[in-house]
């Protein structure tokens, strides 16, 4: 089990202590990542990557000094590969960061909403707007992300299609919004976790989530004996997910996170018995818990 780290006091919810720099993330000029890095770290300046696997390596190699990687949706679930990923990047989550995802209806200007007949985006943002679109009328055609789909409507030039994206898409892109809000659920939110070639350990005594992968014994009752040590010492788990790793369909690794500590003795023992009946532990990161989760009863 990796534990080694340095030790760093941050204040409840901080982010990580870093001089103003650059920060990663997936998609074009205008994505929802983009959006995250400008609301959670104004003072850096955003890099695009054209992917996830782009994204890790630009900052495993130093060309970023955080990179913002999504991993779950609150209507969409979790983001594809993410959890393949997480592990094999080197890098350790510093921080999360919850982004309201509020999708917006963008034209070129002079364009109107009576007239719009195609509306592009990735397909989540099409199920995330699906009765909106279905009123319009309008037929839906997916693209590689949203903030592509801005950027394609802004280059054809044809007042009959739109674009579901941000509304900072909007405005790099010279669009118009048609409608805002188009979202069938307004309380849709992507969360995401920020990441850096170093460790931060925030001070013990604030809310804290840490964040692990595992790969329990190939034996009866495994995965119920390793979670045992969490009940017994009351360490609340908030997330617990499981993909296969090897062709024979037979070896599961777990993604979980949750609240507390490394260094809570509570947090300990449950490690402790969590590596008892485990091939292998690796702690992704321990970080300040966002003040979001209190305003939805967590924590």
């Amino acid at each position: 089990m990796n534990n080694e780290a340095k030790q760093v006091k941050q204040g409840e919810g901080a982010k990580p202590q870093t001089e103003p720099g650059r920060i990663g993330f997936q998609g074009e000029a205008g994505a929802y990542g983009h959006l995250a890095c400008r609301e959670a770290y104004p003072e850096m300046e955003p890099a695009p990557y054209p992917s996830f696997e782009d994204t890790f390596t630009g900052g495993k190699n130093g060309e970023v000094d955080l990179v913002m990687i999504p991993i779950e949706n609150s209507l969409g679930g979790r983001v594809a590969d993410i959890h393949h990923l997480l592990p094999e990047s080197s890098l350790h989550i510093v921080a999360e960061h919850f982004q309201s995802v509020q999708h917006q209806l963008l034209a070129v200007p002079g364009a109107t909403i009576e007239g719009v007949r195609h509306v592009e985006s990735h397909v989540q943002a099409l199920a995330q707007c699906r009765r909106f679109i279905r009123r319009l009328g309008a037929q839906p055609v997916t693209t590689a992300d949203t903030a592509g789909a801005a950027r394609h409507v802004a280059e054809r030039r044809d007042p009959a299609i739109a674009a579901i994206a941000s509304s900072l898409a909007g405005e790099i892109y010279g669009l118009d919004t048609l409608h805002a809000r188009i979202e069938d659920h307004h309380a849709n939110t992507t969360r995401f976790v920020v990441m850096a070639r170093e460790p931060m350990r925030p001070d013990p005594v604030q809310r804290c989530m840490t964040s692990i992968v595992f790969r329990v014994r190939s034996v009866p009752a495994a995965l119920y004996k390793a979670l045992g040590g969490f009940a017994t010492n009351g360490v609340n788990i908030t997330k617990l997910e499981s993909y296969i790793v090897d062709a024979g369909f037979t070896v599961a690794q777990f993604y979980a996170e949750f609240e507390g500590h490394v260094e809570h003795r509570p947090a300990q023992l449950a490690l402790e018995e969590l590596g008892f009946f485990s091939e292998d532990v690796s702690i992704l990161g321990v970080y300040p818990a966002h003040p979001f989760r209190r305003g939805i009863g967590m924590l």
